[in-house]
């Protein structure tokens, strides 16, 4: 019994581990995705952006994306955020103000993060944060599923 006690304990034990190994794989994963987000956005903002470089960010999002902004017009699909994407760079509206980002905070659950961030910004030569913003990521098959923006 004595045995069997012991081989129960040790196997519970390295389930255990497993497992806390296995979720922190998950959480870095996802993390590295939203952080190569913001990378890839900061490369888009500049004036000297490409398309391609739009085309990049949108390899981060599964065929079925969605994103969600109340304050800016509601739902977008992944077309639509793609043609608005492609419209502001067209339109200059990508002028190289962002500098970094800054992620202040983040909370990350299964298939899912909070990020708490600020863009750093140049205007007139100085460089300020912006005023920091909360952003939940959705991720399904290890892709951006949804984005929905809480600010």
């Amino acid at each position: 019994m004595r045995i069997f006690f012991s081989s129960f304990l040790i196997l519970w034990t390295l389930n255990q581990v497993v497992a806390q190994n296995a979720t922190k794989a998950h959480k870095d994963s996802l993390n590295t995705i939203i952080q190569k987000y913001y990378d890839l956005n900061l490369k888009v903002f500049q004036a000297n952006s490409k398309i391609e470089d739009i085309d990049k960010v949108f390899e981060l999002f599964s065929y079925d994306f969605t994103y969600i902004h109340p304050k800016y017009g509601g739902t977008y699909t992944r077309k639509d955020l793609y043609n608005g994407y492609i419209k502001n760079q067209k339109n200059g509206g990508y002028n190289g103000e962002e500098t970094a980002v800054k992620i202040i905070n983040r909370i990350t659950g299964l298939n899912a993060v909070v990020v708490h961030r600020s863009y750093v910004i140049s205007k007139n030569g100085e460089l300020k944060d912006e005023n920091p913003k909360m952003t939940l990521f959705e991720f399904k098959k290890g892709k951006i599923f949804r984005i929905f923006e809480y600010w």
